[in-house]
């Protein structure tokens, strides 16, 4: 169930990525119904053959229900297949996540403010990546981890700081999305240059990190590997980043930038969401290595006792 949530996530988050960049938000002006129907009845001729914003805008909201119902799934199993209770809140957690999620949606819809927006779509890659989490606390490895002696609080901790550097770089990428033509060029060049500067650091400190694991703790080897893939999404992002810039705005010494954030073709568009849902994928990367480095570091703490239902425990001694 938690692999089910991570995987209709993600492409939730493409779609929201192109309903920003075709400027869709507004295609249905009321929530939550879709122009006074309710969402799961509104005609799928209208939506499948209508216009094209109201195809992926509605299509987002189709697909954000799906979201929460799966959450909704995952919680129930939760509570019912696991023992331990700080689980059981994880799940909770979740519901509020989803649901928080979606009002604020709506509310951007209904009140159609473009901060409201930017918070939306800095949300959205937190959810994903607290999905991501859900799968690595309910996998078997997190249950049957072991402590690695040689592993280093300083690890961990600079795994956690590989998080907020990937989630800072949403922030500034959701602020430059939804800059208005209007904005002075000034406050524009200053937002892209901190969006530069943090994704250069952001490398610089993977690859550091990177380094530092495999001179430290050379046996931890699914650490390594995912760290290196880190590393090398962060070189397609940084790309990808560069693509769109040029897709959208030209060279800067070509002409006066302009300052506007809609897509300008097909393939402009499909850069800018791929940038987008790059830089999730990127958040979720770096929060299930934190999780896992802390795992190292902590080990296996859990009895069985906590995390089997009495009934299994009392069925096997039966058995027994």
């Amino acid at each position: 169930m938690a692999v089910l949530l991570m995987c209709a996530v993600f492409p939730l988050i493409w779609v929201g990525g192109l309903v920003t960049s075709y400027n869709a938000g507004m295609a249905v002006p009321d929530w939550p119904s879709t122009y006074g129907y309710n969402l799961f009845l509104y005609p799928w001729q209208t939506w499948i053959f209508g216009p094209w914003d109201l195809f992926i805008e509605h299509g987002h909201r189709l697909l954000g229900a799906l979201t929460g119902l799966l959450t909704i799934g995952l919680a129930v199993v939760i509570y019912g297949c696991d023992g331990r209770k700080w689980m059981r809140w994880m799940g909770v957690l979740a519901i509020a996540g989803v649901v928080g999620q979606g009002v604020l949606g709506g509310m951007r819809v209904l009140m159609d403010q473009r901060s409201l927006a930017k918070l939306h779509g800095c949300s959205g890659p937190l959810f994903f990546a607290f999905s991501v989490s859900l799968v690595v606390l309910t996998s078997s490895w997190w249950r049957q981890a072991q402590p690695e002696k040689t592993f280093r609080g300083s690890t961990v901790w600079f795994a956690w700081l590989l998080v907020a550097a990937s989630f800072g770089q949403l922030v500034l990428g959701a602020n430059i999305r939804h800059i208005t033509s209007h904005v002075s060029h000034q406050v524009y060049a200053g937002y892209v240059t901190s969006h530069v500067t943090l994704a250069i650091l952001l490398l610089v400190m993977t690859g550091g990190f990177l380094a530092w694991i495999c001179l430290i703790h050379r046996d931890v080897v699914w650490l390594i590997r995912r760290v290196a893939l880190l590393l090398g999404l962060l070189g397609v992002q940084f790309g990808l980043g560069l693509a769109t810039w040029l897709s959208k705005y030209g060279t800067p010494w070509a002409s006066e930038w302009n300052v506007t954030l809609q897509a300008s073709g097909w393939g402009a568009a499909m850069l800018a969401t791929a940038h987008v849902a790059m830089g999730s994928l990127i958040l979720a990367l770096a929060t299930s290595v934190a999780l896992r480095a802390s795992r190292l570091g902590v080990g296996a703490s859990e009895i069985t006792s906590t995390t089997v239902k009495p009934s299994a425990r009392i069925e096997a001694r039966v058995f027994a």
